[in-house]
């Protein structure tokens, strides 16, 4: 099924929201910084969402280094892309950082009924300031390797992972948040580096999202990733033969707006093939997008439920406070 995965205002939920959140085509919330005062009132927060959806996907970006939405009361994280520098490049440390990272990372927001990170990054660390470290390396082969271990971490806390940005935002400059990006390489170039991690980790059944990139490959197709069948139906579905959830990145963002408004966005979004779209910071554009976008009705048995945690593995891990009190102490190490 085809969804919308929208936010909230503040840090409580408010009437209009709940309103809102019944909607049957929201399948997904968002949470941001500006969501959370402390654990305490996150929880209330989550349990009022859930008294409303019970079923809804709540995620947040909290991939460590400098996105990371909760910090007081959560363990701070490293970049990602401080791992293997700080093993003076170990790889087999490095590796078993980051399974412990990955770990600590999803059993905190699993401890407070968060479903999901956007996690891991699988973009090359190139010539893009919105990436830098938050990819775990320049090289196609480490990241590959360091993105695998941060997913065992994740999958042995119940969670599930979402790689993005697809194909690769690492190799243009431009911030798609603030401005359209154009990747003017070629699509050999692409597919031989940036989309390797993503090739190889869907080969291996690794990842059960894919976040698109708000970037326009002109010399493959005239239309960013996340609005392009291109990418999504031929490569992504048909040759890598990915058969997980698409999101979109957040329509709300500047590299979208090529495609005109939200109603635009959204639809061009969803036929070129996204499972979730994700309207944020914009409550009156999610409104839009609910009042006037054709929902398709076929979702090819795809079902936001394919990202809930495994809730047999979520009470392992919830038990296990020495293997998260390690974790921790790793993470303060690399701080």
């Amino acid at each position: 099924m085809s969804y919308l995965m929208l936010d909230i205002e503040s840090t409580e939920l408010s009437a209009a929201e709940s309103a809102q959140l019944a909607h049957p085509m929201i399948g997904g919330l968002i949470l941001f910084s500006r969501n959370y005062v402390d654990r305490v009132q996150l929880v209330t927060l989550i349990q009022s969402i859930r008294a409303v959806r019970p079923d809804i996907v709540i995620a947040v970006d909290h991939e460590g280094g400098r996105v990371q939405r909760f910090r007081d009361g959560f363990t701070v994280l490293p970049a990602m892309g401080d791992i293997l520098p700080a093993a003076k490049g170990d790889m087999a440390q490095a590796k078993e950082w980051a399974t412990e990272l990955g770990y600590l990372m999803a059993i905190e927001l699993l401890a407070v009924d968060i479903d999901l990170s956007f996690a891991p990054v699988l973009d090359l660390n190139g010539v893009s300031q919105v990436i830098g470290t938050r990819s775990f390396s320049p090289d196609k082969t480490e990241v590959v390797e360091l993105a695998g271990a941060f997913i065992d971490g994740m999958e042995q806390a119940g969670m599930c992972a979402v790689g993005k940005h697809f194909p690769g935002h690492g190799s243009v400059e431009a911030d798609s948040h603030i401005a359209k990006p154009v990747d003017e390489r070629t699509k050999d170039d692409i597919f031989a580096n940036d989309m390797q991690p993503f090739k190889a980790l869907i080969a291996k059944n690794r990842l059960q999202g894919i976040m698109p990139a708000h970037v326009i490959y002109p010399k493959v197709d005239s239309q960013p990733a996340g609005f392009s069948s291109f990418w999504l139906q031929d490569v992504l579905r048909q040759q890598l033969t990915f058969n997980g959830v698409i999101f979109s990145d957040d329509l709300g963002m500047k590299g979208a707006a090529v495609a005109g408004g939200y109603t635009a966005r959204a639809q061009a979004a969803l036929d070129a093939g996204c499972n979730m779209i994700l309207v944020c910071n914009d409550s009156e554009g999610a409104t839009e997008v609910l009042n006037n976008v054709q929902w398709p009705s076929d979702d090819k048995g795809l079902s936001a439920n394919l990202l809930k945690p495994e809730l047999s593995r979520v009470t392992r891990a919830l038990e296990d406070n020495t293997r998260w009190e390690r974790a921790k102490a790793i993470a303060k190490n690399l701080i």
